[in-house]
């Protein structure tokens, strides 16, 4: 196990009034809540460092899970727990998070000590997803989804390829199209794979994406290449991505920001090397427009505001 996954920080019985509940007189009243919050991550650095730059600042984060309970109110305590879970893994120290959301003033009929929800969320799959756009500015559609991939919840984008100009492919009769624009982008994220992939729909179509015909011009097109080690044969959901093998526009990047990549039993390499040359050629690395990579600086609550600016005494 790593060190990530033995080291923690844990917050216990943070206390605050809430809204959270189905029946309107808890809308109304509202009800005190605590929450436990347990965060696995590396403590090495700050422990060789001393550095508070280096790990979590509590007494921020603290302040973080009592303004989400004050806050927006939810029906369930388990939509509340996910969306702590959420703001937790904005920290890119943070590898694993356990949230536990109590509410001891629960309207139950009958005598109780307490009841609770329990969430745990980590970043532990990879992906590769392909980008690509053909129509309007092609570069700030690609960039654009590069932002939007990171601003999803529980996802992390760790690496953003080079960008390279392909020929569009198109059904054969059919008129030319522009050249596309082609990157990947890989990330870490705790989102299922189908939703992972609503969400990169979501994203085409916030974009002007139409999907009316097959190999059609694009102003954005994400495809989901890889999830981890999952396969699957459902047509909506097809893991690793069918065309990706012979795609010189999908292998180029990849394999340029990961050499050793794999996909399937064959490394991106080989798939690369054994396409036509004419193919190959016809990619070309486009450094002058290449694409701004997301800030890893936190993104959680408790990063909004510095530890000099705060003056706690709690870390």
């Amino acid at each position: 196990m790593s060190r990530a996954g033995r080291d923690r920080i844990e917050l216990r019985g943070v206390r605050a009034r809430g809204r959270h509940g189905v029946l309107p007189a808890e809308r109304e009243l509202g009800q005190e809540f605590r929450v436990d919050v347990s965060l696995e991550l590396d403590l090495g650095p700050a422990a060789s460092t001393d550095d508070l730059r280096r790990t979590v600042h509590y007494g921020l984060l603290a302040e973080a899970v009592a303004a989400r309970v004050a806050g927006e109110p939810y029906a369930l305590i388990e939509a509340l727990a996910g969306r702590i879970a959420d703001d937790c893994l904005a920290d890119p120290l943070v590898g694993a998070v356990e949230v536990t959301v109590h509410k001891p003033a629960a309207p139950i009929a009958v005598p109780f000590d307490d009841v609770s929800v329990r969430v745990r969320r980590t970043l532990r799959t990879s992906a590769v997803v392909a980008l690509g756009a053909n129509l309007g500015d092609r570069r700030a559609a690609l960039q654009g989804a590069v932002y939007a991939l990171a601003a999803l919840p529980s996802t992390r984008v760790r690496v953003v390829a080079p960008v390279f100009e392909t020929p569009a492919l198109v059904v054969p009769g059919s008129g030319p199209q522009p050249d596309y624009l082609n990157s990947v982008v890989l990330l870490d994220t705790a989102l299922a794979p189908r939703k992972l992939l609503a969400a990169a729909h979501e994203i085409e179509a916030a974009f002007g994406r139409e999907r009316s015909v097959r190999w059609g011009a694009r102003t954005l097109d994400l495809d989901l290449v890889v999830y981890g080690e999952h396969t699957s044969d459902d047509p909506e959901l097809l893991l690793p991505h069918p065309g990706a093998a012979s795609r010189a526009f999908v292998l180029a990047p990849w394999h340029a920001v990961d050499p050793a990549a794999r996909l399937g039993d064959r490394s991106v390499a080989d798939l690369l090397a054994a396409l036509p040359e004419e193919e190959r050629v016809g990619v070309v690395r486009r450094d002058d427009l290449a694409l701004v990579p997301p800030k890893l600086d936190s993104t959680a609550p408790w990063a909004e505001t510095s530890s000099a600016e705060t003056g706690h005494a709690g870390k």
